[in-house]
């Protein structure tokens, strides 16, 4: 889904960090159903290429930034989405 060009003016300051996300699956899986629901949000990955992923490997994948009125409904999706999809190992 294209966001409007003046998308960042109009949100991106009401932004705030929401939840750590723990790889690329998971903020596909949780992009697809805040997409579905509407809900506006932005995926931030901690990969760095001049670190060749290393900084993503300690912190995590990234994380989703998205209205604070939006968090806790986030939280429960999450929570959902690990349940459903726990990660190997686990």
């Amino acid at each position: 889904m294209g966001w409007p060009r003046n998308f960042e003016d109009n949100y991106m300051e009401e932004f705030e960090k929401i939840a750590l996300i723990e790889n690329e699956i998971e903020a596909l899986y949780l992009s697809g159903e805040l997409e579905k629901r509407g809900i506006p949000h932005a995926m931030r990955s901690y990969h760095d290429s001049a670190y060749d992923g290393l900084f993503q490997f300690s912190a995590g994948w990234g994380h989703v930034e998205a209205p604070v009125e939006y968090k806790d409904e986030i939280g429960v999706i999450l929570a959902d989405i690990r349940q459903r999809h726990p990660q190997q190992g686990e």
